[in-house]
């Protein structure tokens, strides 16, 4: 048996605080739920239902908890196959209810669900409401709202279900953990829960209050047995009350449908934390089927291989194993069935994976591919082995093994690991674990989650949040993302005002635009100055604009009475990013002497500097790394936003102001890349003997991202992995003429789907439509338009975050 849960001291990984062990999976493949008929509650009218979740399928819709009796008298508490949680309440026929306005589609982390009902509350909204870590969701009412003292079967004397709705047939998959149900009482989430004092996040927080009659508290740490008649095993309620339910369909049998499990939304240790899974949002979902909480695919027809991938990126460092069971080979001989890692930029469509220079795959012919290139490697897979996959991120060496024998290199697999030949060896950069299958395969995935068949070898440990690195930025109270970028929301008044960022930080570059009217953006740096106005919809020179921005404060901005800052009633977004938040240096690294401002901690540096009109100068930004993308402005003279980005290369540039695709031409940067201290110049962005400002921005992990994508012209677009919750998104399409830049943030759009838009390159309002989902790990397109995903189109991006991905809660 398991412990329940402690208040322990953590490690680096972690914080002190209450921490979990265990989760239970809910398969819906095999319509896995629990069951309890309860008695005469303290309250049928008042109860509140916490849990936390993380969703297996997003696309499907499953029961949380229901009270069936007929099929016009039940209760069900569900997330629908769009992604909302609805609450439906139906009594003789008549019905009422409520869903959430947001979606929740997110695989690869943890929600915190609360469900409170109190139909006695005189306020009818009031009646029924749906927390999700800690936030109060908005809904809407396409039944009628939830009666006065209306009655429900949930909390009564009827067949009460976890993880099924009853009267569809709609069985949960994903994970449940550390689930209180409370009879008799309307609580809040801080009873379940508090913000993390390291972190910011929203984390569990043991619950010390009472249940009620028919309340019950199941945490599912007894995995000694199933729960059948008595109070033990995994249904075990561990209130006091012996409310205890029954397991239908769960299986504690060693193998793939072991069903306790250390998933679980806490950095408890090496083995207890969130986990790895497959990404059912980053798959080819044509011919591939995912399921059993993502640890489960199988390939309908014998079409072309499908690819999927895992929900983390391997540490570039330490030793990681997982194990792939192969449960069917597939039709017809071949390679049906590789496994390994690729990049996580790597195409998931087709052949991608196959044909790419960074996958490295054991496949079921017993060769390994890289490249499109096949080399004898092992010996062929069949039904029933275990597949062991070990990467030394350290070493840059893959190695594979077959029920725990390890290939030579020879043809077969025969030998320890102690003396294995490595698959493949000086490997570097970003991996995922990846799986392709086709023909009929049918693979399922272990990433430590439930224990492995095999004993790893010593050193290699699992994926999960626990063993991923320590964060730079997002690790501690003193170092979270907010304190060195923000976007803060404000309404005008007309007069002069200052405004407050939320992580109290100093800025020194201040990005404001008016939401509700069309003015143009407001660019301002600490370097050039208050007043002085760049807008990046412009060419313009810098211009002195009084009433504009007036002060850089040590927690916010100030600003006077200029309609494109203040103008009354209007609502504005400012954008606000931290430099050295002291006075500017003196930078000789280049053969033009500049001015710096820049935070090497969070990628960052704002640089001026008058041009010599000569190719080839070069620059010092101060960040002592390579830059990742550079934004320049003739301050001066009329002169497009000449743009660096390291997805374009060094021979392409693009303007922030047009919508003009990708430009090849040496009067950029002179075909010259980056160093980690200067920028090389083209004549455009070294013209005459103009003053010039550049900001200068450095992938930071966890933090910042900067990247590519291509695009698939689906309403089910690619999933991009940035290693942390976004906040801030800007991107444009490289080979699409005439589209605009976007930028898109989470404090405009605090729950997915997000629609409130942005265009750095126009003056326009606010638009909204549905355009993107902002993930615990990334980002997925939800629309198909050319702007920002038209099949074959390329995108970059630049994006900031909200929360490392290592402590980020589901969105």
């Amino acid at each position: 048996m398991s412990v329940i849960g402690s208040n322990i001291l953590a490690g680096a990984s972690g914080q002190a605080g209450y921490f979990l062990t265990n989760s239970l999976r809910f398969r819906a493949s095999a319509s896995a739920y629990l069951n309890r008929t309860l008695g005469t509650p303290t309250d049928n009218k008042k109860f509140t239902w916490s849990a936390w979740v993380k969703r297996g399928s997003v696309t499907a819709a499953g029961g949380l908890f229901d009270a069936y009796l007929n099929g016009v008298n039940f209760s069900s508490f569900y997330f629908q196959s769009n992604g909302t949680i609805q609450f439906y309440n139906i009594i003789g026929g008549a019905d009422s209810g409520f869903l959430t306005t947001p979606v929740y589609r997110d695989p690869s982390a943890w929600y915190h669900i609360v469900f409170v009902y109190d139909s006695a509350n005189a306020t009818a909204a009031d009646r029924g409401i749906i927390y999700v870590n800690s936030v109060r969701q908005t809904v809407t009412n396409p039944y009628d709202q939830i009666g006065l003292n209306e009655a429900t079967y949930l909390n009564n004397v009827y067949p009460n279900y976890i993880g099924r709705q009853t009267d569809s047939g709609l069985y949960f998959d994903g994970y449940i953990a550390e689930l209180n149900f409370v009879d008799g009482q309307a609580l809040t989430p801080s009873s379940f829960g508090e913000t993390s004092t390291s972190t910011g996040v929203w984390i569990p927080k043991k619950y010390t209050g009472t249940y009620g009659t028919n309340g019950f508290y199941l945490p599912f740490t007894d995995n000694s047995a199933l729960t059948t008649s008595s109070n033990v095993g995994l249904g075990k309620d561990f209130s006091g009350n012996a409310n205890y339910f029954v397991t239908n369909n769960i299986s504690i049998t060693a193998g793939t449908t072991y069903d306790s499990m250390t998933d679980v939304p806490t950095l408890t240790s090496a083995t207890a934390a969130n986990y790895a899974t497959i990404n059912a949002l980053d798959y080819n979902s044509t011919y591939l089927t995912l399921n059993d909480g993502n640890l489960h695919q199988t390939y309908a027809g014998v079409a072309a291989a499908a690819a999927s991938r895992a929900t983390m990126v391997i540490p570039t460092t330490g030793k990681y194993y997982w194990e792939v069971y192969i449960n069917a080979t597939g039709g017809g001989a071949g390679e049906r069935i590789r496994v390994g890692i690729t990049s996580p930029t790597t195409a998931i469509s087709g052949n991608s994976i196959d044909g790419s220079a960074t996958s490295y795959l054991q496949m079921s012919d017993g060769q390994k591919r890289n490249n499109s290139t096949d080399s004898l490697y092992g010996s062929g897979f069949s039904a029933t082995q275990i597949i062991q996959v070990l990467y030394d991120a350290t070493a840059g060496a893959i190695y594979f093994g077959q029920n725990n024998s390890y290939a030579n290199g020879t043809g077969s697999f025969n030998q320890t690991f102690s003396t294995a030949t490595a698959a493949f060896t000086g490997l570097s950069g970003e991996f995922m674990p990846c799986f392709v299958t086709y023909g009929g395969a049918d693979i399922a995935v272990n990433f430590g989650q439930r224990p492995f068949t095999y004993t790893p070898p010593t050193g290699y440990v699992r994926l999960n949040t626990f063993n991923l690195p320590t964060p730079t930025i997002g690790a501690t109270a003193s170092e979270l993302a907010n304190e060195y970028f923000d976007a803060t929301l404000y309404t005008g008044n007309g007069s002069t005002q200052t405004i407050t960022n939320s992580g109290s930080m100093q800025p020194d570059w201040v990005w404001y635009k008016g939401r509700s009217t069309t003015f143009n953006h407001g660019l301002f740096d600490s370097i050039r100055g208050t007043l002085q106005r760049l807008s990046s919809n412009l060419t313009s020179a810098e211009s002195t604009t009084a009433g504009s921005l007036t002060a850089f404060n040590s927690n916010g901005f100030s600003v006077g009475s200029d309609a494109g800052a203040n103008q009354n009633t209007d609502t504005y977004v400012a954008w606000q990013w931290r430099a050295s938040n002291a006075t500017a240096v003196t930078n000789t690294a280049g053969s033009i002497t500049s001015t710096v401002s820049a935070n090497t901690t969070a990628g960052f540096s704002i640089v001026t500097y008058t041009a010599n009109n000569t190719a080839g100068a070069t620059i010092g930004h101060g960040l002592g790394v390579v830059p990742s993308m550079i934004i320049v402005k003739c301050r001066n003279n009329a002169n497009s936003w000449n743009s660096y980005h390291i997805s374009l290369g060094n021979t392409k540039g693009i303007n922030l102001n047009d919508t003009a695709a990708e430009d090849t031409s040496s009067n950029y940067w002179n075909n010259t890349t980056p160093t980690s201290s200067v920028f090389t110049t083209g004549i455009y962005t070294n013209n005459s003997t103009f003053n010039f400002v550049a900001y200068c921005f450095a992938q930071v992990a966890g933090y910042s991202a900067f990247g590519s994508y291509t695009g698939n012209g689906s309403t089910d677009g690619p999933f991009v992995f940035t290693g942390f919750r976004p906040r801030y998104l800007l991107w444009k399409a490289t080979n699409v003429a005439n589209q605009s830049w976007l930028v898109i943030d989470s404090t405009r759009n605090p729950s997915n789907v997000l629609g409130f838009y942005l265009f750095p390159n126009l003056t326009d309002a606010e638009g909204s439509t549905t355009v993107i989902d902002f993930l615990s790990n990334g980002f997925k397109l939800r629309a198909a338009n050319a702007g920002d995903n038209q099949s074959g189109g390329t995108y970059i991006y630049m994006a900031f975050a909200e929360n490392p991905f290592k402590y980020a809660n589901a969105r």
